[in-house]
Order: structure tokens, then C-alpha cells, then sequence
């Protein structure tokens, strides 16, 4: 209740307008047929169960609603949890609740999945990048590939990368190609290779 109350009060100080505020995830898709909100941002551990209620809550809503814009808040880096949320395409976000004390970072992370972006909490990222054993597609990378993969999980756009590792916005647009190619994401109608490539992360 008290993340809840901290959450309701950082949103309206940014200006965006909180139409309701539950405890659980029946209460949860109740509100979205009420208020039909422009974003549902939700705990993936939920009454009555405290398991993961709000992300299948979640994962509902984005099934009969298409593109709804979903932000998930956990404890801890659960990464299937967070592939399970990434798979359901654009509009989504995975940030863990320390997150959400990092103010700019919080607000930062709502605007860009509202407008349709992809955000993972770095640590997520960081996590994954610690791990060893590779996926042999990911080891066929480059450490700056990497990086650069890193930064798409992040939900950064190519300027975004761009800034972040001090290099030019077309050396990006390289490096995207180049990873897309080697994890064997040829273009396709209607693929969100981006999300996919992301993925490849969350599934190992």
C-alpha cells in the first residue's frame, strides 16, 4: 500500500492523472474495463497468491487489449518473468522496485513504454552480461555488440545508444545490423526484431 501511495503521488507530480489505485489483480483488470488508463503499471507479485497474479494480470490485459502499455515492478530479477512480459511485443517494461526511488529514472521509464517503447531495469542487463556461458548465437558478438545489445534491452533508441557510448548515431545503425544478422534475425513482416534479439538475452 505504501509503494502504491509513493507511486500515485511521483506520477501526479509529473503531471500524468492516476485514475485508480488496487491491491490485487482481480481488482486490477476490473479498473482497466473501467478507466480504459493509458498505462497499467503493476507488481508482478499480486493478492491473493503473492506469486506472480499481477503479471498473468498483465499478460491478460495485453491479450484482449493489444499494445496496452504495461510497466511491471519486482523485487528481484526474474528474468523469465521478464521474457514472458517482453514477448507480448512493443509497450512494455520490467524495473526492479529500487527503481522507482531513482525518480527521473522511474518517469523516464513510464513516458517511454506509454509511447510505445521497451524498457529492462539495467541491473537486469547487467546481470545477464556478468553470466559466462553464452548462447553460441551471442557469442559470435563483438564486446562493443554487446554493449550495444545492452543498451537495445534497455529500451534505448539508436540516438539514445548513441549518447550513452559516446559514438556516432551510424556506428549504431551498423552495430544493430550486424547483431541482428548474427543472431539470425533476417527481416520479416510485422517482426519486432529489436524485442527478439532482446530476448535472446532473457532465454538463456
Amino acid at each position: 500500500m505504501l509503494l502504491r501511495e509513493g507511486l500515485t503521488q511521483i506520477l501526479g507530480r509529473f503531471g500524468h492523472e492516476v485514475c485508480a489505485g488496487v491491491g490485487d489483480a482481480p481488482a486490477l483488470r476490473d479498473a482497466v474495463a473501467e478507466h480504459e488508463p493509458d498505462l497499467v503499471v503493476t507488481d508482478i507479485r499480486m493478492p491473493p497468491g503473492l506469486r506472480d497474479e499481477g503479471l498473468r494480470a498483465a499478460l491478460e490485459l495485453r491479450a484482449a487489449r493489444p499494445g496496452l502499455p504495461v510497466l511491471v515492478l519486482s523485487q528481484y530479477v526474474e528474468n523469465a518473468y521478464a521474457a514472458e512480459l517482453l514477448a507480448t511485443g512493443d509497450g512494455v517494461g520490467y524495473l526492479l522496485k529500487d527503481r522507482v526511488g531513482e525518480v527521473a529514472e522511474f518517469i523516464d521509464a513510464v513516458e517511454r513504454v506509454v509511447s510505445g517503447g521497451t524498457v529492462i531495469d539495467p541491473e537486469v542487463v547487467r546481470r545477464l552480461l556478468g553470466r559466462r556461458r553464452e548462447p553460441s548465437a551471442l557469442r559470435r558478438l563483438t564486446a562493443r555488440e554487446l554493449e550495444v545489445l545492452a543498451a537495445m534491452a534497455e529500451g534505448r533508441s539508436n540516438g539514445g545508444i548513441a549518447r550513452a557510448l559516446f559514438v556516432s548515431e551510424a556506428a549504431v545503425v551498423k552495430h544493430v545490423r550486424s547483431i541482428l544478422a548474427k543472431l539470425d534475425l533476417p527481416p520479416a513482416v510485422d517482426d519486432h526484431r529489436r524485442v527478439l534479439a532482446v530476448l535472446t538475452y532473457l532465454r538463456r
